[in-house]
């Protein structure tokens, strides 16, 4: 990401930048540039995560604690640094930084394999 510039993502979707070491098939022939994109799933890496599902608000039966009308969020599944399988006609691409990413709703993505030290890390 840009120095300086922030990307926020909204929600539940995740910004995932696509694997383009997947471009050969394997038995060993190179696939024309565009092919991976017409396959009904791909994969990447998990670069950012939404805040979650947001659950609705309600007033609190204690008035004298007064409203702070912030939202509150179920957190994703997902983690950054996850290698993600998804539905391709779930994605969005987008273009940010020079660089291509890939918008996916959590829903879209079907499994992720994630590396159980760099997830210990996260959790610290």
């Amino acid at each position: 990401m840009a120095e300086g510039s922030k990307l926020v993502i909204i929600g539940e979707r995740v910004l995932i930048a696509p694997d383009k070491s997947r471009n050969r098939t394997d038995s060993g022939l190179y696939l024309p540039q565009g092919v991976e994109e017409k396959e009904k799933v791909q994969s990447g890496y998990v670069v950012k995560v939404g805040p979650g599902y947001i659950l609705p608000h309600t007033d609190s039966s204690e008035p004298w604690l007064g409203s702070k009308n912030e939202p509150h969020y179920i957190p994703l599944q997902v983690k950054e640094g996850d290698y993600a399988i998804f539905l391709r006609r779930e994605a969005i691409e987008i273009e940010y930084d020079e660089k291509k990413y890939l918008i996916v709703p959590q829903s879209g993505i079907l499994a992720v394999e994630r590396d159980e030290m760099y997830s210990e890390d996260l959790d610290e």
